[in-house]
């Protein structure tokens, strides 16, 4: 494929315009895929703002970057103009402390987190790793949202070790952050048994309000509305105050709100905008409600003329 003039002119301008630009699915709060989200993730770690092109929306720069850089997959990093990598790389530059050094950062702290194993879990850990082929550690990440993973694989030899309970953790560098504090434990209920694993760092969770509580943070103006419902089912009953709404022309600017903004989401009964405001939690605003029973409670509990459906 060739490149034409157009779109090496708009690719440049792009590069001329941010020292740092991620060419990526998606965008740094909402990508789609999970490369372009541990590019962006190990980026927001470092750089308090950086240049990034959602490539699904532009099929033009999608495949002309490809043929820019020669490098034929995305995410794709760029720094003054010069192509990085993918994902693999740029995780790579992280731990070894070579993407510091290319954006202009002091030297990584490799300090370890501290982190707790509880002694049930720590044996439960142990027992998995009693049965690990020869020349695998155990890794521990913790993604963007905060979902720690372990995984035994070799160790690349840049990675932070932290030691807890006997054990030794590989993470790294993106990862140490987000771990600190970290609390592990062996639960067995109902559900069955496995790992629990507690972040302090985590947004915390989605908050429960009823709709005379919402009636009355509106009237003291002190949450946002957010209605997740379809055009259709707005069209049918309409929530009569002041509000967003969040579907695809408003998705991007929502999630660009501060994030200790109070955001209370609604829909029909209180289960898609549970669903939309865990999402939002995972992007990391801090405070975060979902209205129970929905509009169909606001309806019979606070303004009848709401119709039902």
């Amino acid at each position: 494929m060739s490149l034409s003039p157009e779109t090496r002119a708009r690719i440049e301008q792009i590069l001329g315009a941010h020292h740092v630009v991620l060419f990526m699915k998606g965008n740094p709060d909402a990508p789609q895929c999970g490369f372009s989200a541990k590019a962006a993730g190990i980026l927001k770690g470092l750089v308090p703002g950086f240049g990034h092109v959602d490539v699904l929306a532009d099929p033009a720069i999608r495949e002309g970057i490809k043929v820019f850089g020669q490098w034929p997959t995305i995410p794709q990093l760029y720094v003054g103009g010069e192509l990085l990598g993918g994902s693999d790389i740029i995780e790579q530059m992280l731990n070894s402390g070579e993407l510091h050094q290319v954006l202009g950062l002091p030297a990584p702290d490799r300090t370890p987190p501290a982190i707790e194993i509880t002694p049930p879990a720590a044996e439960a850990i142990g027992r998995a790793l009693a049965n690990a082929d020869e020349g695998v550690v155990l890794h521990l990440t913790v993604d963007p949202r905060f979902n720690a993973r372990f995984e035994l694989k070799p160790a690349s030899g840049h990675e932070v070790v932290a030691e807890a309970a006997g054990l030794r953790l590989h993470l790294d560098l993106a990862s140490v952050p987000r771990a600190r504090g970290l609390r592990i434990d062996w639960v067995e209920d109902a559900r069955g048994a496995g790992l629990a694993i507690h972040n302090p760092n985590a947004p915390p969770a989605v908050k429960s309000m009823d709709v005379q509580q919402l009636h009355d943070h509106i009237i003291a103006g002190t949450i946002d509305v957010i209605d997740v419902r379809p055009a259709h089912a707005r069209a049918i009953a309409p929530f009569p105050h002041p509000h967003e709404v969040l579907d695809e022309d408003s998705r991007e600017r929502l999630e660009a709100l501060p994030k200790d903004v109070p955001l209370a989401f609604l829909c029909h009964h209180g289960n898609s905008s549970r669903q939309a405001a865990e999402y939002f939690r995972q992007l990391g605003f801090h405070d975060i409600y979902n209205v129970e029973g929905g509009i169909d409670a606001w309806s019979v509990r606070i303004d009848p003329s709401v119709p039902r459906y």
